[in-house]
C-alpha cells in the first residue's frame, strides 16, 4: 500500500561510448502527472528505460520506496510498474483481448489462470481505452492508433502504482490523443504516478501537473507546465524564438 516513489539521484548513461544522461535527479510520486519532455536525442526514452529498470545507469542510484531493485525484487516491480514502450511490442497474431491480458501476467501465479481480479481489471482497462470492441480482433487487423490503444489497455490493466509510457500518442488520431492525455491524468489522480514522454508541448502543458524538461541528457527544468515551457528554455532546448 502507499504512494510509490521512485528517487533518482546523479543518474549517468552512456551507450556506444556516447553520454546520453548526466548527473539526473529526479523524484517521482504516485498520484501526479509527469511529462518528459525535451527536443530528440535529449535522453527522454533512456530515462524512461532507467526509471523502469529496464536499462542500468553507469552511476547513480535508484529506489523504488526507499529499496534497490535488488531488495524490492523483480517480481515486485513488475507489478508496480508498468512499461508502455514506443511503438510496443506488438503481437501481431494477437487476439486484442488477449494481449491485454498480458498485463495481468505480474500478478499470476505460475500456470495459473485468470482469476476474477484478473478479468475485472482486464475488463475495466479495455473500457477505459475505448477497445472493447476489438476484443477478438488480431492486431494486425487494427490501424497504427487503434494498436496503440490496445497496448494503452494492456499498460493500464496491470494496474501499477507506476506508469511509464514512451510517446502513447504516437498514431493516434488527434480526438483519441486527447482521450488517451485525459485518461492518463484520470489514471493519476485516481493515485497511481505517470510519467510520459510527449512531443507535443500544447498537450503537455494541457495535462500534465508538472513538466521534466531534458536538453542534452541533463534535466533544464523541472516543475509546473507554465515555469518550464517559458520562453527562455523553449528557446535553449529546442532553439525556437517563442
Amino acid at each position: 500500500g502507499g504512494v510509490m516513489q521512485i528517487e533518482a539521484r546523479d543518474i549517468a548513461v552512456s551507450l556506444g561510448g556516447k553520454p546520453v544522461l548526466r548527473g539526473i535527479d529526479l523524484s517521482l510520486r504516485a498520484g501526479e502527472m509527469v511529462g518528459l519532455i525535451g527536443p530528440n536525442g535529449a535522453g527522454k526514452t533512456t530515462l524512461l528505460r532507467v526509471l523502469a529498470d529496464l536499462l542500468s545507469a553507469d552511476a547513480g542510484s535508484l529506489r523504488y520506496d526507499g529499496l534497490t531493485t535488488r531488495a524490492l525484487g523483480r517480481k515486485t516491480l513488475a507489478r508496480r510498474i508498468a512499461f508502455l514502450a514506443q511503438g510496443g511490442t506488438v503481437h501481431w497474431q494477437m487476439r486484442a483481448g488477449a494481449v491485454v491480458a498480458l498485463g495481468r501476467l505480474p500478478h499470476r501465479r505460475p500456470f495459473a489462470d485468470q482469476n476474477a481480479v484478473d478479468q475485472a481489471a482486464i475488463a475495466r482497462a479495455m473500457v477505459a481505452a475505448d477497445v472493447t470492441g476489438f476484443t477478438e480482433r488480431t492486431l494486425d487487423s487494427l490501424s497504427g492508433g487503434e494498436r496503440m490503444r490496445v497496448l494503452l489497455a494492456r499498460a493500464l490493466a496491470v494496474e501499477a502504482r507506476m506508469l511509464l509510457a514512451d510517446e502513447p500518442l504516437a498514431g493516434l488520431d488527434p480526438l483519441h490523443q486527447l482521450e488517451a492525455m485525459a485518461l492518463l491524468r484520470r489514471t493519476a489522480h485516481a493515485g497511481a504516478g505517470v510519467v510520459v514522454v510527449l512531443h507535443d508541448l500544447s498537450l503537455a502543458g494541457r495535462f500534465c501537473d508538472r513538466l521534466v524538461l531534458l536538453d542534452q541528457g541533463r534535466v533544464l527544468a523541472d516543475g509546473a507546465p507554465d515555469s518550464v515551457l517559458g520562453d527562455a528554455n523553449l528557446a535553449r532546448a529546442f532553439g525556437i524564438e517563442v
